[in-house]
């Protein structure tokens, strides 16, 4: 359970901010496009909007939701919202208008940072927002439609006299995710708890920092490293790794293009010098990899590559090996219900997100080690013995959010507490547990698949799919079937020039899975769809499945 207040309130991630800042004023926190800021700029630019927002009308405790691409204002709003003790909503750039009125709502948001081109979808919705009185617009250079306060305009004419409340690490921190299933829903932690679950990075063997003053001592002394988020900072993956980078004092540099080009983002790790690629899957390893292969000598800096999400095939992890042979590759586990739990690598071994101890990984890189925090579950929550051969469900106790924001429903789903007393917050994902004690990830418990009363793990089979070198993507569902109440679907996208016949597949995937796990059913499609972070569309591939004729079955592919 989380610890008292009194130990916890120097822990708010405002104060974590300025006193790194204050620690390495001069050194360069932020790199996006053009914008270079250095902590102290960054720092304030970030008190500056804090400021405006205390003046027109924000309190301590309320919500203010940004609506932004990967950009510098994005980190200076949410470090600003959390410095006039209000709560960031991260919003998704992608919402049509009903799941943006559907999270502004949800989130009682009472202001919003926005870029102007998507604005308008705001202007739309907000007669339905009676709660919402304050609009920040963000110029993006293109055409103003919708009314609100110019953001630079506001940074400008803040009072430096502005007196901001105090901040505490039991102010609340709040990430709406978008799961399988339903509308979003807001993941509300404690800043503390965050903290330590997600963001506090720190050698292995070393305890984690008692004072924000010791965070700040570490940040002095650490190498300033830089590292390339791709993942956008509306979600998880892209928030948490940038936020850590600077609470520990080193670069983060951002891609400001509004889609995926793998020449232009490699164009940017070269030009800034990074050290660390952060994506997520092989939607963007693969094309990376592919890329420099044709310009070896490109990005002389990059040593490790982290991907968070899904984990890296082996068949992009042999193409990364083949540019460079020592590049570290990693994959993180983890969620916004349960922070950073682990990671697997491969035969080396290096420091994990949060200072976890990482070990070799399995040879399909699908077994994580976990904190001790992390378990796997029965039926009864009770944790499962290393080396026990039953499927349970992943989860962590300790530091675990409060619940989820305006839905008790969903908490007491989640948030389980067992015979014992403790709180325990479930990933979604099952797994074994190893007798080395590490974790195998098995996938997500609301795409599972039953054909005849066997349990078939999606993710599995995609990584047995995508291990064919003529594979280039792959996502695996279920499909209503007479007999067998749900049968094994397949979409698979070819690599460019590469043919492959559904029998060759299936033969492939029959000497690595269960002849139950082999797909029946395989759709060869153009492209396999993907989310904005680049984990697999199951919506999109269900439909697909349902709507292809039964015939596939037996007659061979689909392409749409």
């Amino acid at each position: 359970m989380p610890t008292t207040a009194s130990q916890d309130a120097p822990f708010s991630l405002s104060r974590l901010f300025a006193a790194v800042a204050d620690a390495v004023p001069e050194r360069t926190a932020l790199a996006a496009g053009p914008r270079r800021l250095t902590y102290r700029a960054l720092l304030e630019r970030s008190l500056r909007l804090a400021r405006h927002l205390v003046e027109a009308g924000v309190r301590p405790g309320e919500h203010v939701a940004v609506l932004a691409f990967n950009r510098a204002e994005w980190m200076e709003s949410f470090l600003g919202i959390l410095r006039a003790g209000a709560v960031p909503v991260n919003v998704n750039y992608r919402y049509v208008a009903g799941e943006l009125r559907h999270v502004l709502a949800d989130a009682h948001a009472v202001a919003l940072v926005a870029e102007d081109s998507l604005a308008a979808t705001v202007t739309a919705v907000r007669p339905d927002l009676p709660r919402l009185r304050h609009v920040l617009l963000v110029g993006d250079g293109s055409e103003r439609r919708a009314e609100g306060t110019d953001y630079e305009r506001a940074l400008a004419s803040a009072s430096g006299g502005t007196p901001l409340p105090s901040t505490s690490g039991d102010d609340h921190y709040l990430l709406y995710t978008g799961g399988t299933t339903g509308y979003p829903k807001g993941v509300l932690w404690r800043q503390a708890d965050i903290f330590r679950a997600a963001l506090e990075r720190r050698a292995p063997g070393a305890p984690r920092a008692r004072t924000p003053e010791e965070v700040a001592e570490r940040a002095a002394r650490c190498f300033p490293q830089r590292m390339l988020v791709l993942g956008p900072l509306m979600h998880a993956a892209g928030q948490w790794n940038a936020l850590s980078m600077l609470l520990c004092g080193k670069r983060v540099v951002l891609s400001t293009d509004r889609s995926f080009h793998p020449d232009r983002v490699l164009e940017t790790a070269h030009r800034e010098g990074v050290h660390v690629v952060q994506l997520v899957g092989d939607a963007m390893a693969r094309p990376l990899a592919r890329h420099l292969l044709t310009e070896p000598g490109m990005c002389p800096d990059l040593a490790s590559v982290r991907s968070g999400g899904t984990p890296l095939t082996p068949a992009v992890r042999a193409l990364w090996r083949a540019w460079r042979a020592d590049v570290a590759l990693a994959d993180a586990y983890g969620g916004s219900e349960t922070g950073v739990c682990g990671s697997a690598t491969g035969p080396e071994r290096e420091e994990g997100p949060a200072g976890e101890r990482t070990l070799s990984g399995s040879p399909d890189h699908r077994s994580f080690t976990m904190g001790g925090s992390i378990a796997v579950l029965d039926d009864s929550l009770r944790p499962l013995p290393p080396g026990s051969t039953e499927v349970g469900r992943i989860a962590r106790t300790g530091r675990i959010p409060l619940g989820y924001y305006n839905d008790p429903v969903a908490t007491a789903r989640t948030f389980p507490t067992d015979a014992e007393g403790r709180r325990w917050a479930l990933s979604g994902d099952f797994g074994t547990r190893a007798a080395d004690g590490s974790i195998v990830l098995l996938g997500r418990g609301s795409v599972v698949i039953n054909t005849a009363g066997e349990k078939v793990y999606p993710e599995e089979v995609e990584a047995a799919i995508k291990a064919h070198p003529a594979v280039e993507d792959a996502i695996v569902v279920p499909a209503p079937d007479e007999r067998l109440g749900q049968r094994v679907t397949a979409l698979v996208s070819l690599a460019p020039g590469a043919r492959l016949a559904e029998p060759e597949l299936r033969a492939h995937c029959r000497v690595r899975l269960a002849g139950f796990k082999v797909p029946r059913s395989v759709h060869f499609v153009d492209r396999v769809r993907r989310t904005a972070v680049g984990k697999q569309d199951y919506r999109w591939a269900a439909s697909v499945a349902q709507d292809a004729p039964a015939a596939a079955d037996r007659s061979g592919s689909l392409t749409r």
